[in-house]
């Protein structure tokens, strides 16, 4: 069921507001002040009902202090703030589309875009092309539906993603702390060096869908109708992996559907790196793993051939079609994003910006330390530049996605060849797609 699906992944991008506490900097927005024009002749006023995910409950104060700042600048505004928990907000804005009382600006993530597009307000009605150039394209272009209307605008994120390296045991195989593996095939060969020399395995990171479109496989159509990836590039990169899955390389509970729960895993001491981690990851050590977090070095995700870091989901805004308040709603979302309200929003929380000035800031520059916390930060901030949004643009991405890494686990267990695995995926995800066209 779609709602039931696409719950978890508003549940996991509002816990990142609350979870990345330790590693990054702030997020920026637009640049556009509370005021500016919108539409031709537009009348900033009236109610806007404005919903977010899951911020209530620690950020009240801040957003609070935004609602009542805009609100006395604009006397003829009021903002009626209604917070959602994460597991609850896309059935609760289903349910307000279906029913015709829709809030006038939304919180939501950017892998339920394709689920929301064709309810949404074409943004660039009401955010400038210079509003919009605030924001970092490869956030924002992701946020347009097949025909190029801008349903929605970057709001948050939790960075690009990190390396995570036990310096204790992967010294033993040649491991050199200031050059950590850069792409997936060193960082393969770095698992198989693992295994060589210690008898453990290295790494437990297989060829799902995230990594095979960091290792350059386009997985839907442009046009968002039909699979791309039954190719024999894809057939080879499965190969790959199940060369180093069978050597031991890589940890065999990697095939289990739960990431949280893979039976080898860096707090468990049973791998010794992760290639492509988060801050989550790390923060997860901190708590659970000291001994582990105080032994880790921290670099950069590694990437595919492109050298981009593909961001696994943003929280974003948008504005119902059906609002009796849009251009107020656009007025709002500007102030909320505005350089000016996220780095204050940063320095409660860590979260990243959505536009590339923002990092020009000295809250990000002057980055001291050199914890592994500390090493994450800047490291993020280095990356920040290259990163990707990873959505697809369906109307059920985690769908799509479960789907293909169930067919990837049924080649490595050995029930499938990789052609028809891939064969077989691309089937359930045509059938899906047509659906929903």
């Amino acid at each position: 069921m779609v709602c039931t699906r696409l719950r978890r992944l508003a549940a996991l991008g509002a816990a990142l507001l609350a979870a990345v506490l330790l590693l990054s900097g702030c997020i920026s927005g637009q640049q556009a002040g509370a005021g500016g024009a919108g539409a031709a002749g537009a009348q900033y006023s009236g109610q806007v009902e404005w919903w977010t995910i899951n911020v209530q409950k620690n950020y009240s104060a801040y957003v609070n202090r935004l609602i009542s700042t805009y609100q006395s600048a604009h006397p003829g505004v009021k903002i009626k703030w209604v917070d959602v928990p994460g597991q609850d907000i896309t059935t609760k804005l289903l349910a307000a589309i279906a029913g015709n009382k829709v809030p006038d600006a939304v919180n939501f993530t950017s892998f339920t875009t394709g689920l929301f597009a064709s309810n949404m307000t074409d943004l660039s009605q009401f955010f400038s092309p210079q509003d919009l150039s605030a924001y970092a394209p490869a956030l924002a272009s992701p946020l347009k539906d097949q025909s190029g209307r801008q349903i929605a605008i970057p709001w948050y994120n939790g960075g690009a993603g990190l390396g995570i390296y036990r310096r204790s045991v992967l010294t033993k195989a040649g491991f050199d702390p200031a050059k950590p593996p850069t792409s997936w095939d060193a960082a393969l060969a770095l698992a198989q060096k693992v295994k060589d020399t210690t008898g453990g395995y290295g790494t437990n990171v297989m060829a799902y869908s995230f990594t095979m479109q960091s290792e350059g496989v386009q997985l839907i159509s442009p046009d968002r109708k039909k699979a791309a990836f039954n190719t024999p590039q894809a057939a080879a990169i499965l190969a790959k992996y199940k060369k180093f899955l069978t050597s031991g390389a890589i940890a065999p509970g990697v095939l289990g559907k739960d990431p949280r729960s893979y039976a080898q895993n860096l707090s468990n001491k049973l791998i010794a790196f992760l290639p492509s981690a988060t801050s989550t990851d790390l923060i997860g050590l901190q708590k659970n793993s000291p001994d582990v977090y105080a032994d880790s070095v921290i670099g950069p995700a590694v990437t595919g051939p492109a050298g981009t870091q593909l961001l696994t989901g943003q929280q974003v805004f948008g504005i119902p079609a059906a609002s009796q308040h849009k251009a107020a709603a656009a007025q709002w979302l500007k102030f909320v994003t505005s350089a000016t309200n996220e780095l204050t929003f940063c320095k409660i929380t860590s979260i990243y910006p959505s536009a590339l000035a923002t990092l020009q800031d000295p809250y990000f520059t002057n980055i001291t330390g050199n914890t592994p916390a500390d090493q994450a930060r800047k490291v993020l901030v280095q990356t920040f530049p290259k990163i990707v949004d990873a959505s697809l643009g369906s109307s059920n991405d985690e769908n799509l996605r479960d789907l293909f890494d169930e067919q990837v686990r049924a080649y490595m267990t050995g029930s499938k060849t990789a052609t028809q695995a891939l064969t077989d995926a691309a089937a359930q995800w045509n059938s899906a797609l047509a659906k929903t066209t």
